[in-house]
């Protein structure tokens, strides 16, 4: 696998203008992160909403797995060497593969699991952890205790409001003493869990990740 592919910055304009409309909460979170984590981040979160969008974009099960099945070339593209498919996600995304030398394996996890909300619910663990672990990898964190925080935050942000939601946010939460700093970019959206307003939200974020809370 090579790391020499790199996207247009008219891709990556395209990616962040994506996930700042589409996941703002998140969005605010990866802008903690340092340059090029920052955009593998992105790239990521974008390849998450183009999965999420699958049950909007069709309700007929057979277009929706013909729409997946495309996302999973794609990964086998951007896992590959040769130059990906024409479009802005794929390219970046492209470039964040690359760059980490992810399996496409783990990427494909995640397709997998948005696959069973075509006909039935979603596995808000399955789909949580393999995004937390994603964003984990380009991170750079492999620590046991940051990864169960971030499964939990991962997780937790794909429930309705509820009691197993709070228990994975106390969950999460518990482990701040343990936590490395670096994975706060993916922990602050934890925040936006407790009903704080739009408008409050880029300073909460930037105060909480000054005292290392989420």
């Amino acid at each position: 696998m090579t790391d020499s592919w790199r996207a247009s910055e008219a891709s990556h304009l395209y990616v962040l203008d994506t996930v700042r409309r589409g996941d703002r909460d998140r969005f605010l979170g990866a802008l903690f992160a340092p340059e090029p984590a920052r955009a593998d981040l992105l790239a990521l979160l974008a390849f998450d909403h183009e999965l999420a969008r699958t049950r909007l974009v069709t309700r007929e099960p057979m277009l929706a797995r013909i729409r997946l099945e495309w996302w999973r070339e794609a990964v086998a593209e951007a896992a590959g060497t040769a130059k990906p498919r024409a479009q802005p996600i794929v390219e970046s995304l492209s470039e964040t593969v690359r760059r980490h030398r992810l399996a496409p394996e783990r990427l494909v996890a995640l397709i997998d699991a948005r696959e069973e909300e075509i006909e039935g619910a979603l596995d808000v663990l399955r789909a949580g952890h393999a995004l937390a672990d994603l964003e984990l990898a380009v991170l750079g964190i492999d620590h046991a205790p940051t990864r169960q925080a971030a499964r939990a935050v991962g997780a937790a942000w794909l429930m309705g409001e509820g009691p197993e939601r709070a228990a994975l946010l106390a969950e999460a939460r518990t482990l701040r003493p343990e936590v490395d700093p670096a994975a706060l970019p993916i922990l602050l959206p934890a925040l936006s869990l407790g009903g704080i307003g739009a408008w409050r939200k880029p300073l909460a974020y930037w105060w909480a990740a000054r005292r290392g809370r989420y």
